[in-house]
């Protein structure tokens, strides 16, 4: 049965955050399937074929979608950070992620797999690495070969969409839900560079429930297993706080209601989402207002901004 409020329903006193820092949000999300820990093993299994590994984020969240995992098994190979989605964050906040690794000795490029833009500049940067370790090991005694590297990457950032486009073509499965990849493979990229793909995966237990928030926004977790009236509540209180113009141009609104399950009985009422008697259809809401967002309907918006930057900017 859907869940629904009557048109001109009082609301009662449900609990929420301020923005995705501010009050602390209820534990609603652990998912740690057991193809993650076949993944984590099959990763730690390869690493010593590579030269080079690229750490794929969502630009949205650099922070959320860092798995620190990834960070104890790679054991020192070249990493670069590449800050996909690009084109869904806010520009401004994307361009001081970028600064905030190179200040700290890390490669990074913003790029967006889907039109390719960035995608040239991410190729020079993996030759680089590549081509510095493979000198290495020739200089070790080695026979020459061509560049090795592995992308790594939770679950819908884009991984498989990224090796299709360094490719040039579908060589990877793709879909807007994780869990696609669920084994390795060799791919060819040009005639200088081999590919390793690996499933996306992410860590046992989310210390800070804020991460799997922000993870359920972008549908790096399975939406099976979250609560998603409590999840939608939360995406609408941070946007109506840091992104409210960009709320009422996608919805056509003249001003924000009070709260955020107010603006959710709006929105059903704009969109038609209505069953008998003027009930709102509020189950039907929340999977549009999460699947817009997830498609960038709302404009280029960022959750997350650089550490050094808390002091002036809200996350």
């Amino acid at each position: 049965m859907p869940r629904a409020i009557k048109k001109g329903k009082e609301k009662t006193g449900e609990k929420k955050a301020d923005t995705v820092r501010g009050e602390k949000p209820e534990p609603i999300i652990q998912w740690f399937p057991g193809h993650m820990k076949k993944a984590r093993e099959l990763i730690e299994e390869n690493l010593k074929l590579v030269d080079v590994v690229v750490e794929l984020l969502d630009a949205r969240i650099p922070m959320a979608s860092a798995n620190p995992m990834l960070r104890e098994i790679i054991r020192g190979l070249p990493r670069i950070i590449v800050l996909n989605k690009s084109d869904l964050a806010d520009p401004r906040i994307t361009k001081r992620w970028v600064e905030h690794f190179t200040r700290r000795g890390m490669a990074a490029i913003a790029i967006d797999a889907v039109t390719g833009k960035g995608v040239k500049g991410l190729l020079s940067l993996i030759a680089d690495k590549a081509r510095a370790q493979t000198e290495r090991l020739v200089k070790k005694g080695a026979a020459p070969r061509k560049a090795r590297v592995m992308i790594l990457g939770i679950p819908n950032v884009g991984k498989s969409s990224l090796i299709n486009r360094l490719a040039g073509g579908a060589k990877a499965k793709t879909a807007d839900r994780p869990g696609v990849t669920r084994a390795k493979q060799w791919i060819r990229i040009g005639k200088d560079v081999d590919l390793l793909d690996t499933p996306g995966i992410l860590w046992p237990r989310f210390e800070d429930m804020e991460v799997g928030l922000k993870l359920s926004f972008m549908g790096s977790i399975n939406d099976e297993i979250y609560d998603r009236e409590k999840t939608t509540t939360l995406l609408l209180d941070v946007l109506r706080r840091e992104y409210p113009q960009a709320i009422m141009e996608r919805f056509k609104l003249e001003e924000l209601p009070a709260d955020a399950l107010e603006l959710k009985e709006l929105i059903g009422k704009k969109r038609g989402c209505l069953l008998k008697g003027g009930i709102v259809d509020m189950e039907k809401v929340e999977r549009i207002i999460l699947a817009e967002f997830r498609m960038g309907k709302f404009g280029t918006i960022s959750l997350e901004v650089p550490p050094e930057d808390e002091d002036t900017a809200e996350t």
